[in-house]
């Protein structure tokens, strides 16, 4: 059976700063500007906003159902051609050009921007599994946690000095500003651009490319390998129990990831001195979780670390709702004059903690789960269940929302997690890295 070796840290470092670049499209796209931008001025329908609500969970869900279709196959493909770097280097230029084209969404042009953030949202999730397929090969399994921690975490701190520029430069969200901060597209997309360079520069392709077989095309032989993949499935079963559970616990992600912010302006009601506020300490405590996180993976386990991560979360949906009451109590009981975007300042540093720790500790599973030969077509099986779970989420929530309001359709969050939970109690994650090494060792064929 092959070692794994730890890589040199210049490949790491060069691995994890494409965690460093995208981080940027995450916070100022998804969570916290063009989101709100999008919803209250560009669709403006107050005061309440739930088409513009609908319209951003369709148009991300639209973005996902691609990735669904794509991403196993693609996958399939970099393996037997080591062509993870181009594939990549697509992704990531579909992503840049895409999210500079964001400037022109503008209030009149909703279908501009529809169209604009399903192709950059597109881009980037794909290179989201696609940098997450080359973890294998980066370490020996007892410090691929470790490894994934630094990367997530270096992600946090790549997207709040992304975010220093739109928080001093292009200001606060409104009608009135919407000719300073429509900037917030193309910022994002050269942050991106430039951040990212090192990642193309220092990782390594390993393997070997092997030549197509006579009257095979590409997207043939992808879907083969993807269905000799699924038919094998059920010598799996740790990582079929992780996909299951990955795809109910990135669907409340995905909703806190896409509403959190929202739920602030609309909900909480926040000042903007508030909601810059929530900027730095959601990315302050989301890296410290991922590396803190990441080290106690190494230690007790993954398996155990991910059920730990869901725990939190289920507590931070059931703050989040009761934040009006708790701050009403606070006054009541014992005279505190506490305001309800203070209280969920607080919600959202536990938020924040479990947040990259969630993802990172699934990436590692997977990366323990996946024989190298595999690891592109498994993370892509990872990507497509994170995204799968993506539109369901936010479908979701969309409809909800609109038969119940944005407070009432967050409880959903809170059931997606307990479900990931019970399904993530399944897992054995020593029996799960066997397989992946009897694969390895030429004991196991798909």
């Amino acid at each position: 059976m092959p070692v794994r070796t730890l890589a040199t840290r210049r490949e790491i470092l060069g691995w994890a700063m494409f965690d460093f670049a995208n981080s940027s499209y995450t916070l100022l796209i998804i969570t916290v500007v063009f989101g709100d931008l999008f919803t209250r001025v560009i669709v403006g329908d107050a005061p309440e906003y739930r088409l513009g609500n609908f319209l951003w969970s369709l148009s991300l869900a639209i973005s996902y159902l691609l990735v669904v279709l794509i991403s196993p196959v693609a996958g399939a493909i970099m393996d037997y051609r080591a062509g993870k770097k181009r594939f990549l280097f697509a992704s990531y230029l579909l992503t840049v050009l895409t999210t500079a084209g964001l400037y022109w969404a503008t209030p009149g042009w909703v279908w501009l921007a529809m169209l604009l953030l399903i192709l950059s949202n597109l881009g980037f999730a794909l290179g989201e599994s696609f940098i997450a397929s080359f973890l294998p090969d980066l370490g020996p399994p007892e410090d691929l946690g470790k490894i994934s921690g630094f990367g997530w975490a270096l992600g946090y701190i790549g997207g709040l000095i992304a975010a220093v520029f739109v928080l001093l430069v292009l200001g606060e969200v409104s009608a009135e500003n919407l000719a300073r901060i429509r900037w917030v597209g193309p910022w994002t997309a050269l942050f991106f651009m430039l951040a990212a360079i090192p990642t193309f520069l220092w990782v390594r392709e390993r393997g070997s490319p092997r030549p197509l077989p006579a009257g095979q095309t590409y997207l043939g032989l992808g879907m083969s390998r993807v269905r000799q993949t699924l038919s094998h499935l059920d010598r799996h079963r740790d990582l079929v129990w992780l996909l299951v559970s990955v795809f109910f616990s990135m669907a409340g992600i995905a909703i806190i990831i896409t509403y959190a912010f929202i739920y602030g302006a609309q909900v909480i009601k926040w000042d903007e001195d508030t909601r810059q506020l929530m900027f730095v300490l959601v990315q302050l405590t989301a890296a410290g979780g991922a590396l803190v996180f990441g080290l106690i993976q190494d230690r007790i386990g993954a398996q155990p670390t991910y059920a730990l991560t869901l725990v939190l979360w289920i507590l931070a949906i059931l703050l989040i709702y009761f934040t009006p009451q708790i701050a009403d109590q606070a006054h009541l009981w014992f005279g505190l004059n506490w305001q309800a975007h203070q209280v969920f300042l607080v919600v959202g540093c536990i938020a924040g903690a479990s947040l990259g720790a969630c993802q990172s500790s699934t990436r590692t599973l997977v990366g323990l789960f996946a024989p190298s030969s595999r690891s592109a077509e498994l993370f892509g099986f990872w990507g497509l269940a994170m995204k799968l779970a993506g539109v369901f989420g936010l479908l979701g929530i969309g409809l909800l929302q609109i038969w119940l309001g944005l407070r009432q359709a967050m409880l959903f969050c809170a059931l997606l997690f307990g479900i990931a939970l019970l399904f993530a109690s399944r897992i054995d994650e020593g029996r799960g890295r066997r397989v992946a090494e009897a694969h390895e060792a030429g004991l196991s064929v798909w």
